[in-house]
């Protein structure tokens, strides 16, 4: 399905709606920048409604089908409240957001839209599409999003209630819903785009910089990976507070922990906290949500396939749940839904993550408090953005994202003489 100023289409208008979109796009540039506290408060409506359970019927199918617990999604969505929103354009643009102030010489100096982004979304949480728009829409930008394959229709159903919240909003949001085979067509979008938002991994990224043009900017949000690092002396607290974050997130978000570096050089102690690890992490599963039972099986074939290729592999399986200590300290993807991987990383090594540059993210740090200081610098110096307790997917209003903030990514300062 299409969204077009409004109205939702069929695919089959697609090559006709495209065609004008330029034209249109251009007469809302005329208007002065849209106002993001007419963004805000169309938000903050659509926030009351989703907590009056308005709409239940789309939500709580869509919490079950990813495993996502009713509590974390209310955290979630306080982002989008007015509190939250407000937060976040002030943390990013600053308290002056809407006067900057003068420099020295006189000259004024304003906020401005980069214009229009394109938005190519992935399709690993269902309602990041419609977030990646309304940033745009907080900058003041006319928004063209790409939906990802698979889209279950949430995005157009989402940005329909936010135009109907707010009407002035459906010249600043185009949906389409374009297969990501048809180069031509993307091409055609990305050409009228000021700047390319590219949500995935190093193939998306490689697909853009391939079909933007050379005046387009470029902000990807990459697929990147977190993990955990623990002292041998991690409490039992903590431990328990890392096997309930990887339960409750299945490994499947950017912020979810796949493994833990162990700061030690011995072998046999990473073995020992691996055994202690894995018994925590199959009672907190029992205890918790169901898994993917799908999953669980094509998880134990992978498994006995790596044992059956590396007999001496040191695996604890056990109802689905895993953990496997490898003897390289590589930082890599797990096999996800409650499967995690031990390495040996001590701290004199923690640099060496330096070579996984742009896709380190989150760290879940467990270590005494005497240890905190020293061990979050070195992980900032190796390229964290993020240096979190046992729950690396915790969410503060204004956070950054990979250590940037999207409305200044979305943004630019324009300067006016005297």
């Amino acid at each position: 399905m299409i969204l077009f100023q409004g109205q939702v289409y069929k695919d089959s208008k697609q090559d006709e709606l495209i065609s004008k979109l330029y034209e249109t796009a251009l007469l809302t540039l005329k208007n002065k920048p849209l106002d993001p506290l007419t963004v805000i408060n169309a938000c903050d409506k659509l926030y009351k409604k989703v907590m009056n359970h308005d709409f239940d019927d789309i939500i709580l199918p869509l919490l079950e089908t990813f495993d996502i617990s009713y509590p974390y999604f209310l955290d979630s969505a306080k982002n989008f409240s007015k509190e939250g929103l407000l937060t976040k354009l002030k943390i990013e643009l600053g308290e002056d957001y809407a006067s900057l102030s003068k420099l020295k010489s006189g000259t004024k100096r304003q906020y401005y839209p980069l214009g229009i982004l394109f938005h190519v979304a992935a399709g690993n949480v269902d309602a990041l599409p419609a977030y990646s728009v309304i940033e745009g829409l907080l900058a003041g930008n006319i928004n063209i999003l790409k939906l990802p394959s698979g889209d279950s229709g949430i995005s157009i159903k989402l940005l329909s209630e936010l135009i109907k919240e707010e009407p002035i909003l459906k010249d600043y949001i185009y949906v389409f819903d374009v297969p990501s085979t048809e180069i031509e067509t993307i091409k055609r979008l990305a050409n009228i785009s000021n700047g390319i938002v590219v949500w995935g991994g190093d193939f998306a990224l490689k697909s853009a910089r391939e079909f933007a043009p050379i005046n387009s900017k470029i902000i990807c949000w990459g697929h990147k990976l977190s993990f955990a690092y623990a002292s041998l002396d991690a409490s039992e607290k903590e431990l328990e507070e890392l096997a309930s974050h990887i339960c409750q997130t299945n490994q499947v978000l950017c912020s979810s922990v796949q493994g833990i570096f162990v700061d030690t050089e011995k072998e046999d102690e990473a073995k020992k906290f691996a055994d202690r690890f894995f018994n925590i992490l199959v009672k907190v599963s029992k205890s918790g949500a169901k898994y993917d039972l799908g999953m669980a099986g094509k998880n134990t074939i992978n498994l006995y396939v790596d044992k059956m290729e590396d007999p001496s592999l040191y695996l604890l399986n056990s109802d689905g749940v895993s953990v496997v200590y490898k003897k390289d300290s590589k930082l890599e993807l797990s096999y996800m839904f409650r499967n995690v991987w031990i390495k040996r990383l001590p701290r004199d090594k923690i640099l060496t993550l330096h070579k996984n540059k742009s896709y380190l993210q989150s760290v879940a740090l467990l270590c005494t408090d005497k240890d905190r200081e020293i061990l979050s610098t070195l992980l900032a110096q190796a390229g964290v953005t993020r240096v979190s307790g046992p729950n690396s997917s915790r969410l503060f209003l204004g956070e950054s994202h990979d250590g940037l903030y999207p409305l200044r990514e979305y943004s630019r300062v324009v300067e006016f003489d005297k």
